[in-house]
């Protein structure tokens, strides 16, 4: 192809992307709604029907893309965690992981749910961060807003009563509920810690994430309350002289 035709693909592609942007948007954030009703509630039919529905509208939207795209291994590459976050669905259809339940390993299927939980808060982190362009503060508390909420939601999924027995590992209550992984995961946001640490290997790996995530946030949270309240001060005090 020459330059020109490539030029024109990457335009229309970015009209493309214009046009769809919204409507991605929307159907990110009832994606992320699904996602953590299933890992609280479990998932019922007609929960997994809107699930694979917007599942299905994300790969048009990407094939479209990719096939518009005049290089595709370069589009790919700029695009590879929203491919994966594609692909962990249709893991779910596959005879191999079946299997792998049949010979327990159930592993298996656990990891396959901390991939989901991690690439549905990326596909959330983009919508939002789409949505707040360059509103910094709004983003930042929006986005540690989506990580307390969908990691709580992990974190009760891999570490509840039922997953430690599942897991072998005896002895330990686990949280009990989402409110106590919604506790749990606030206070490692916070930096404060909690006195429960994970047991199975996919809630280690979550909490470590929350974690980074926390300790990579938490100045600029600070620095922004900071700034806020030295802002009241200083208006107030000029109300006053």
């Amino acid at each position: 192809m020459s330059k020109e035709t490539d030029q024109e693909r990457w335009e229309l592609l970015e009209q493309i992307d214009e046009i769809t942007t919204v409507p991605v948007i929307v159907l990110s954030f009832v994606w992320v709604i699904v996602v953590l009703v299933e890992f609280i509630w479990g998932a019922s039919p007609y929960l997994l029907t809107i699930g694979y529905l917007i599942w299905g509208i994300f790969i048009l939207d990407f094939v479209v893309s990719l096939i518009i795209a005049p290089n595709k291994l370069v589009y790919i590459k700029n695009n590879w965690f929203t491919l994966l976050s594609l692909l962990l669905p249709a893991l779910r259809f596959l005879a191999v992981l079946r299997a792998l339940r049949v010979l327990r390993f159930a592993g298996a299927a656990r990891a396959l749910n901390l991939a989901k939980l991690i690439t549905s808060l990326n596909r959330g982190m983009r919508a939002a961060r789409t949505t707040l362009g360059r509103r910094k503060a709004g983003f930042v508390f929006v986005l540690t807003t989506l990580v307390l909420l969908v990691g709580a939601a992990g974190m009760q999924a891999f570490e509840s009563p039922q997953a430690l027995a599942a897991a072998g590992i005896e002895g330990k209550d686990g949280l009990v509920s989402y409110g106590d992984a919604l506790w749990w995961t606030a206070m490692i946001l916070t930096t404060i810690g909690s006195e429960y640490w994970p047991q199975t290997p996919e809630g280690r790996i979550l909490g470590f994430i929350i974690s980074l995530y926390a300790l990579g946030v938490l100045g600029y949270v600070t620095a922004v309350l900071a700034s806020f309240f030295i802002g009241s001060d200083a208006s107030a005090t000029d109300r006053y002289e």
